[in-house]
């Protein structure tokens, strides 16, 4: 089974290069990121010709997250608990059959915190806490639990083409880091660096300044695995090629093979 995390940044303007993706790498759920669409609008029809059930939550112009499927959803949350006042889409978890049981996959979309001298520093803060807390919970039925998505949260400086450049952002903050590795002492296991120590794997240009053209870019996409998942984890590719394409995305796909099969 294969469960990938893409940073769309926007579907409706990268709908054909979502539809060639599907077709091209065929994950069987798909978490997507920065769908910037409300759910009535985004684009499911054509996704769903291509064999995918479609669950999101969106909001207006930013944000918005979504999972791609050929299981059937069992049960779908949308929302990370802990805060009734967040208003922000972020996270949404679904929950499949396979032959080993239940699997939970989230999708979710990591504030950014920059500026950090500005409120949205300690939102970060305050979602990564809520975050480890749901975890948490989550941990505690021991099923295989994915969570992917756009973190933005550099672990490391192997992670960055130009680390120094990164000191004092938001992604790279010693806070920021240091929730990250919250998450992993819980028992989660970051999926690419359990198969793969490579430096020079990045999963973000920006379209700014050359930087797909000098791969100066960062690592921000993550898969996240409950030990049960971890047992199952195959492979990781980083589908860097994507990046390259016509009005791509600034993020590109990070795919993860388990040995699960649907139920």
């Amino acid at each position: 089974m294969k469960i990938a995390t893409w940073n769309i940044n926007g579907v409706k303007a990268r709908i054909d290069n979502l539809l060639h993706w599907l077709s091209e790498s065929s994950p069987d759920i798909a978490c997507l990121q920065e769908i910037k669409s409300v759910d009535e609008q985004f684009p499911r029809e054509a996704i769903e010709a291509l064999g995918y059930h479609v669950e999101t939550h969106g909001q207006k112009g930013f944000n918005g997250v979504a999972l791609l499927s050929k299981l059937r959803f069992d049960e779908v949350n949308r929302g990370l608990p802990g805060d009734d006042g967040d208003e922000q889409a972020r996270f949404i978890e679904g929950v499949f059959s396979t032959d080993k049981g239940a699997l939970r996959v989230v999708s979710l979309y990591l504030p950014n915190g920059n500026p950090v001298d500005s409120e949205k520093f300690p939102y970060k803060l305050g979602w990564m806490e809520r975050l480890e807390r749901w975890s948490a919970e989550r941990l505690r039925l021991e099923e295989p639990l994915v969570l992917a998505g756009d973190y933005n949260v550099i672990p490391e400086p192997v992670d960055a083409k130009n680390p120094e450049a990164w000191v004092g952002d938001a992604l790279f903050r010693p806070e920021s880091r240091q929730a990250f590795r919250r998450l992993e002492g819980l028992g989660l296991t970051e999926a690419l660096r359990a198969v793969n120590d490579e430096a020079g794997i990045y999963t973000f240009w920006d379209y700014q300044a050359g930087a797909w053209q000098k791969n100066n870019g960062i690592r921000i996409d993550h898969l996240l695995l409950s030990p049960e998942a971890a047992d199952r984890l195959v492979s990781v590719s980083v589908e860097k090629h994507t990046r390259g394409w016509e009005k791509p995305s600034d993020h590109v796909p990070v795919v993860a093979e388990f040995g699960l099969a649907p139920a």
